[in-house]
């Protein structure tokens, strides 16, 4: 059975530590987490590397693992210096990342901002992968980018992105929700899914119904997406890595959503 994870987010009042031992009492293999759960920027680094050394132990301590660290890094930057800023910034993750236990990196394009133009958006964030691609490429590192928000909610502009860096070391996390909630019509979505398959180096696995301010997370199975069609598409493009399940339903039944998308992908996704 291929290694099924969930994502640290949606769990209020839940430490890292009380977020490990659920996820490991309720049978997932691997988790990911945001860097901040490791790295207050503020800190030296000898803290941070430290901590990093503390979360992998953490979760092998739940015969667990990490599948991924999230950046929260930003390309989409008014001048040079900045964008310098980010690409350091983001090797200092990876960095951390490797340090607990994984090599892959979810990352996004930016935030879109007023004093960025959208016409600029596709050549910084192609600027700032190719800044950092001989580092990850040297190391081994994997880049996902993200179909997060409003920069990189469309598979075509994300495998343009790919195209023009040109790097094995960077593709995509698909988020199967996001496309949807940017507002993309149901085929559209599923086209998507088509288009993205071959680029993809991590998942996450969401349901839910409606776009934008009408946007209502579901359990796996219980929302509007065809889960199953993203399923055969990521296995027919060889996808092999971890499953990973994403619930933005009620915080209140955070435990018992994450619990029914892993029996979904169980069902699902088989040997």
């Amino acid at each position: 059975m291929a290694d099924c994870g969930l994502i640290y987010y949606n769990f209020p009042g839940h430490s890292l530590e009380q977020f490990a031992t659920y996820a490991g009492q309720a049978g997932f293999q691997c988790a990911e987490i945001p860097v901040r759960s490791m790295w207050q920027e503020q800190d030296g680094m000898s803290e941070a590397e430290g901590q990093a050394a503390k979360v992998r132990q953490m979760f092998a301590g739940h015969r667990m693992r990490l599948s991924a660290v999230s950046a929260g890094n930003d390309f989409l930057q008014v001048d040079d210096a900045a964008l310098a800023r980010q690409v350091e910034r983001l090797q200092t993750v990876c960095r951390l990342a490797e340090l607990a236990g994984t090599k892959t990196v979810r990352i996004d394009g930016g935030r879109a901002k007023d004093v960025v133009p959208k016409e600029r958006w596709f050549d910084l964030m192609v600027a700032g992968l190719r800044a950092v691609q001989p580092f990850i490429e040297r190391w081994g590192y994997v880049l996902a980018l993200d179909n997060h928000g409003l920069v990189t909610n469309d598979a075509d502009l994300q495998v343009r992105i790919f195209e023009a860096v040109g790097s094995p070391n960077i593709g995509a996390n698909l988020d199967t929700m996001n496309y949807r909630w940017a507002g993309h019509d149901l085929e559209t979505v599923g086209r998507y899914y088509d288009v993205i398959a071959p680029y993809v180096r991590h998942v996450h696995f969401k349901d839910g119904r409606g776009s934008r301010g009408q946007y209502r997370g579901t359990v796996l199975g219980s929302g509007e997406i065809d889960l199953e069609r993203a399923v055969r598409v990521l296995q027919a493009a060889g996808y092999a890595g971890v499953w990973t399940v994403e619930y933005e339903g009620p915080q209140v039944d955070a435990e018992a959503g994450y619990r029914a998308g892993l029996d979904w992908l169980r069902t699902h996704i088989g040997d």
